[in-house]
């Protein structure tokens, strides 16, 4: 299920996209969460083989990576609106998983025309902050494990594969997707290969998933949508990045909203695993019509 791959104009450069699907097909924009890679995708992409599916390697990740500043929501709804104008995709419905999902908010609400429709996969929805906390002491404490990781290097593709192996959200739902999207992470030459995620882009990205006006504006013009959520978190955890407490707030104030849990999965594998990727490709088939 190896997508075509292509690098389209954007602010600074390019950006490099892969896409899915038949050329004639109802076309769908997949956004990626904060360190991932159009690679997330594959699973929803095999789900739906009848939809062209356009997805973006994020500014700062993936083969995007040396793509600089500015960061942020706004600045990747941008790059988007470019890359569908590159495209000559007059319109389509958005997808986004994780960060992707306040990438989506922020690209429907700024670009209406482009981004029809919407689906948010276990993000869009401002993140609680332990109380007592405010957003730079929680957001430094959440980059130190990310920074740790981006700077490692690696002597062979073999060695990273074991890393992720590890991962309790992913090592044991280990599959050729999974692979394939670890594989896909690496950048340089061994034996001093790296995660292809700048830390600069996700340090700057990160503080939007907590407070951001941007994503406040988008979250009250928002009228109906559908928000998939995950059981359990990044690290396999309970409660997922939403408690029942959290969701039960977000459905008072947006009560246009679907809300869905999606049973026996983690944060990943909502969109990387089987059980996931159907859930969310049948919450997609209305968005195309099919």
């Amino acid at each position: 299920m190896m997508p075509r791959e292509f690098d389209v104009p954007v602010l600074g450069g390019t950006l490099h996209v892969g896409e899915w699907g038949p050329a004639d097909g109802p076309v769908v924009v997949l956004v990626h969460g904060i360190t991932a890679s159009h690679r997330a995708w594959v699973a929803v992409a095999r789900a739906l083989p009848e939809v062209r599916f356009v997805a973006p390697d994020l500014r700062g990740r993936g083969r995007s990576n040396g793509l600089g500043a500015p960061y942020g929501m706004t600045a990747h709804a941008e790059d988007l609106e470019a890359m569908m104008s590159a495209l000559g995709i007059a319109g389509a419905p958005i997808v986004g998983h994780s960060m992707g999902a306040f990438v989506a908010l922020v690209a429907h609400h700024l670009y209406p025309e482009r981004f029809r429709g919407i689906l948010l996969v276990d993000g869009g929805l401002p993140l609680d902050l332990p109380e007592g906390a405010d957003v730079d002491t929680v957001v430094a404490a959440s980059l130190g494990p990310a920074a740790e990781r981006l700077s490692l290097t690696f002597a062979s593709p073999e060695e990273y594969l074991l890393f992720w192996r590890r991962h309790p959200a992913l090592g044991p739902n280990w599959s050729d997707d999974v692979e394939q999207y670890a594989r896909y992470d690496l950048q340089g030459s061994a034996p001093n290969l790296r995660p292809a995620t700048a830390f600069e882009a996700m340090a700057a990205d990160s503080h939007e998933l907590y407070e951001s006006a941007i994503v406040d504006a988008a979250l009250d013009a928002l009228r109906e949508f559908t928000l998939l959520t995950a059981p359990r978190g990044l690290l396999d955890e309970t409660p997922g990045l939403y408690p029942p407490a959290a969701i039960e707030r977000w459905r008072r104030r947006l009560p246009l909203g679907t809300f869905i849990e999606v049973p026996d999965v983690n944060h990943y594998t909502i969109v990387m695993g089987e059980r996931g990727a159907e859930t969310v490709a049948a919450h997609i088939r209305p968005l195309v019509g099919a």
